[in-house]
């Protein structure tokens, strides 16, 4: 008998590319006994300022209420660095939140955050040292950079390419990032993050940076599937989409 899993996201306004990769992830699994449907609330942001994206935060009380009135099986709040330019373990304190919250509104469930599911991804890797590219202002990078340090990972080396405008960041071209990531130094990283940002397009790199350099390559998105599939109890295997969803771990 074929399930259905219900995976709710909750997105800034001007993302276009969660909505893209987590389906496509999911749908590429190629099970026949398991279907996805994607249900998104939204809160407003277009330029990735910490201004916006604190102002924004606070709107996710709004968008957990909202997809546990659709009594999703997975929540996931899809906006990596509006977790990490709050401070360091925020992610903890806001999957808390969103989780009683969706509790009280007859959903128990725990929500998964990008930033948290970043961070887990890297430690389930067995990574102590990375190297990172974001979209980002480099203000903005070096929030994340402390973030991810904070957690107890070194980050050897990241690039910014400062992009400020989030439909602009949507609309970078995935296939770029082989090319950037020769910019990258890698020599002494245990793992790459080829998009520390869940809309910047990656996915169609992923596999093909992972075997050009033989690193394991992670990120935002594919770490969010990792444990929206965790958290449904199934195996974490997408074909083509790096070492952590090969179904190893």
């Amino acid at each position: 008998m074929t399930k259905n899993y219900r995976i709710g996201l909750i997105v800034p306004s001007s993302n276009t590319t969660m909505e893209t990769e987590i389906p496509a992830m999911l749908n590429a699994r190629g099970n026949e006994e398991e279907t996805f449907t994607f249900h998104s609330s939204r809160m407003r942001m277009l330029h990735v300022t910490k201004e916006e994206l604190t102002k924004m935060d606070l709107e996710s009380d709004r968008c957990a209420v909202e997809l546990s009135d659709a009594r999703c099986d997975a929540i996931a709040y899809a906006c990596l660095v509006a977790i990490m330019s709050q401070g360091s373990g925020y992610h903890c304190l806001s999957e808390s939140r969103l989780s009683s919250i969706a509790k009280e509104n007859g959903t128990d469930i725990s929500v998964i955050s990008s930033a948290g599911a970043l961070v887990e991804g890297i430690y389930t890797l067995g990574a102590k040292k990375v190297s990172i590219i974001t979209p980002y202002m480099k203000p903005l990078t070096k929030m994340v950079v402390d973030y991810i340090e904070e957690s107890e990972i070194e980050v050897l080396d990241s690039i910014s390419l400062e992009v400020a405008d989030n439909l602009e960041v949507g609309r970078l071209n995935p296939l770029n990032l082989l090319e950037i990531v020769k910019d990258l130094d890698v020599s002494q990283a245990d793992a790459v993050v080829l998009s520390a940002c869940v809309q910047m397009p990656s996915l169609p790199a992923i596999q093909k940076v992972e075997d050009r350099i033989g690193l394991p390559v992670l990120s935002a998105s594919t770490a969010t599937v990792y444990q929206i599939l965790k958290s449904l109890d199934l195996k974490a295997s997408v074909p083509n989409a790096g070492k952590l969803l090969s179904g190893a771990y």
